[in-house]
């Protein structure tokens, strides 16, 4: 008897599983297994100093290798750990979904992908904290993740993130996201203020063109019944 896949989702920047838990019970309603990931220097509490992509990657890898017939769901930057841990898993992972997602070039990190004074901010920042991390802000939330949706919606969401490792938006991957050997999907809300490129152009780097849900950047939260209907016919 063919086991239904495991979902495991990757969150986005400064998130963590709480930011899947609404698609996840979705998901669960309906007969499948969810692993929401927290990754290394992204826990209530931690200190993010010192925490390079690669950590993140070979956290996803060994909470994974052990499983069967996983769909790796990445959100926003989760496509660099998600993308890595793909590579390592082959005989594991059989499908990727991208959502509203970077998926990475060779060589390239999130910052590089940015307009150059985008790039100066990023690097400014994580330069000037003295973890070399990069605190969330409700600005940003209410700007470019979650922009028009309810006042308390967007606090509660900024004060639930944590600073985010520097170097997981520095450090580059040596690997293309369309050389996985896996299946690939790309999902985009028509909202996305957040993606530096767009939408259509990262599912391009996957040889597919993009599903499209309503809602923001963060739409896996104020959207979870769209986003979960578009994973599972991903």
């Amino acid at each position: 008897m063919v086991q239904p896949p495991t979902y495991v989702l990757v969150p986005g920047a400064w998130q963590a599983a709480w930011s899947w838990r609404p698609v996840a019970k979705r998901l669960r309603a309906v007969g499948h297994r969810t692993i929401g990931m927290t990754l290394p220097g992204l826990r209530d509490g931690d200190d993010p100093a010192g925490y390079r992509l690669r950590d993140a990657v070979d956290y996803i890898v060994e909470k994974v290798r052990d499983l069967d017939n996983v769909v790796l769901v990445a959100h926003s930057w989760g496509g660099y750990p998600a993308t890595g841990a793909a590579h390592l898993l082959k005989d594991t992972v059989h499908k990727v979904v991208y959502f509203n997602a970077h998926v990475p070039d060779r060589g390239r990190s999130l910052v590089d992908e940015n307009p150059t004074e985008k790039q100066e901010l990023i690097l400014r920042l994580i330069d000037e904290s003295p973890g070399g991390a990069i605190a969330p802000t409700l600005a940003y939330v209410e700007r470019e993740l979650m922009q028009g949706v309810a006042p308390q919606l967007q606090q509660l969401v900024a004060e639930l993130q944590t600073a985010q490792p520097g170097r997981y938006f520095i450090d580059a991957l040596d690997i293309e996201a369309d050389g996985l050997d896996v299946p690939t999907a790309y999902i985009a809300s028509d909202s996305d203020r957040a993606l530096p490129r767009p939408a259509a152009e990262f599912a391009g780097r996957l040889g597919v063109r993009p599903a499209v849900v309503p809602g923001t950047h963060n739409c896996i939260l104020t959207h979870p019944d769209e986003a979960a209907a578009a994973i599972l016919s991903a």
